[in-house]
């Protein structure tokens, strides 16, 4: 179980949260990029690849036994930020989409380049999930 904190003394937070307080298992989430099954970068654009690499890390959380509204927090690295950035509104309906309106703490992060050169965004996440039946505590 999380509890979204944010202090009033910090101002409304838009499309984040300032501190996530959980209580339960915690899943660390490995970075993911656009990588389709077979290994191969998919999507031309960022919000292209914002929406395959979240979602692929949703698989992931979700194998863990947990749910978008189970994540605490998420980096998220960006390639190139003004691109990112002039397409907000359209990874922000990426994000409604695949997120609901939970915003765990988080972060955006410009980086020279990524691992798989083709990649433009990655996101690395970690979550606290309630104990379910059939996975380990």
């Amino acid at each position: 179980m999380i509890e979204l904190v944010n202090p009033p003394e910090l101002g409304q937070p838009k499309g984040f949260s300032h501190a996530v307080v959980g209580t339960g298992r915690t899943v660390f989430l490995a970075g993911q990029t656009a990588l389709s099954p077979e290994g191969v970068i998919v999507g031309d654009t960022v919000v292209e690849q914002f929406e395959r690499a979240l979602s692929n890390l949703l698989v992931s959380l979700h194998a863990a036994g947990g749910e978008p509204t189970d994540l605490a927090t998420l980096t998220i690295y960006i390639v190139d930020v003004d691109d990112y950035k002039a397409h907000g509104r359209e990874i922000g309906k990426v994000w409604r989409k695949l997120m609901g309106a939970h915003y765990p703490a988080t972060a955006g992060i410009g980086v020279a380049r990524l691992w798989d050169l083709e990649a433009l965004v990655e996101v690395q996440g970690m979550a606290v999930v309630e104990p379910r039946e059939g996975l380990a505590d």
